[in-house]
C-alpha cells in the first residue's frame, strides 16, 4: 500500500521549522528545527531529510499579515517553496500560517510550561500545525 508522505517547513530567517506527517494516518508530528542565515537554509540538511523520508508532497507555511495581505516574509517563503520544487522535483504547495506560532506556542506550554517554549521546539510545532491543516483539508490537496 502506498502512504503519501508529506514534509512541512515553517520558513524563517533564523530557524525553520520541520514537521512530517502521512495522509494514511491523519497525523503531523514536528521533528528537529533547521538553522538558516538570512533566509538562506542548508541544503544539504534538508537534501537529507528529504532522502530520508522521502515525501511525496512539501508544504511550506505562507506567512501572511492578519488581513491576508502579504508581507516580505511571504517573498522569502515563496522563494524557499520554489527553490524546494526547482532543487528536489516534488510537488510544493503552500499553506497559510496565520497564529501558527501563537497556536504552537499555547499547546507547548501546556504540555511542558515555559521550558518547553524554545525557539526550535516553537518552529517545528507550527510546522507540524501547519501541516496538520493541510492534511485536513487534504481532500482538496490530493
Amino acid at each position: 500500500m502506498y502512504t503519501k508522505i508529506i514534509l512541512a517547513f515553517d520558513f524563517g530567517k533564523k530557524n525553520i521549522g520541520v514537521a512530517i506527517g502521512q495522509l494514511v494516518t491523519g497525523i503531523a508530528s514536528p521533528i528537529s528545527a533547521l538553522k538558516a542565515k538570512e533566509g538562506i537554509p542548508n541544503w544539504i540538511q534538508i537534501e537529507k531529510l528529504i532522502k530520508k523520508w522521502q515525501p511525496s508532497v512539501i508544504i511550506v507555511g505562507l506567512p501572511l499579515n492578519m488581513d491576508g495581505t502579504e508581507q516580505y516574509l511571504t517573498y522569502c517563503a515563496r522563494k524557499f517553496a520554489n527553490n524546494l520544487n526547482a532543487k528536489f522535483s516534488i510537488n510544493t504547495y503552500m499553506q497559510d500560517e496565520r497564529l501558527s506560532t501563537r497556536e504552537a506556542c499555547s499547546e507547548l506550554f501546556k504540555c511542558g510550561g515555559y521550558r518547553s517554549l524554545s525557539k526550535n521546539h516553537i518552529d517545528s510545532k507550527s510546522a507540524a500545525i501547519i501541516l496538520q491543516d493541510w492534511i485536513n483539508n487534504s481532500s482538496c490537496n490530493n
